[in-house]
């Protein structure tokens, strides 16, 4: 059984770091398109970073020079490290599998595994 288990969320102060883990079960996480979501109250839910099977990142922009997305194939474990935390960053953090990616990189959303989310609040 696939399962995608989020932890590391909390609350921060602005400037603040945060370091978000999603250990990975059912599936070995070195063949698979994984990335991180988020979701602020309102608003829709968007790609944050992610990492391709062969390491490769990439950022939206926002986030870009902040946070730093990574794997450990050996714990099967994602990471998202966030640094210099805004406001704006407070949202539900989700991390999120596939086979297969689109064009920029990310899991295809409608055929993805997603863990449960873990809450980020700045302020």
């Amino acid at each position: 059984q696939v399962q995608l288990v989020e932890s590391g969320g909390g609350s921060v102060q602005v400037g603040g770091s945060l370091r978000l883990s999603c250990v990975a079960s059912g599936f070995t996480t070195s063949t698979y398109y994984m990335a991180w979501f988020r979701q602020a109250p309102g608003k829709e839910r968007e790609g944050v970073a992610a990492i391709d099977t062969a390491g490769s990142a990439t950022y939206t922009y926002s986030v870009q020079g902040r946070f730093t997305i990574s794997k450990d194939n050996a714990k099967n474990t994602l990471y998202l490290q966030m640094d210099s935390l805004r406001v704006q960053d407070t949202a539900q953090y989700q991390c999120a599998a596939a086979r297969d990616c689109t064009a920029s990189g990310y899991p295809i959303t409608a055929t993805a595994e997603w863990g449960q989310g873990t809450q980020v609040t700045v302020s």
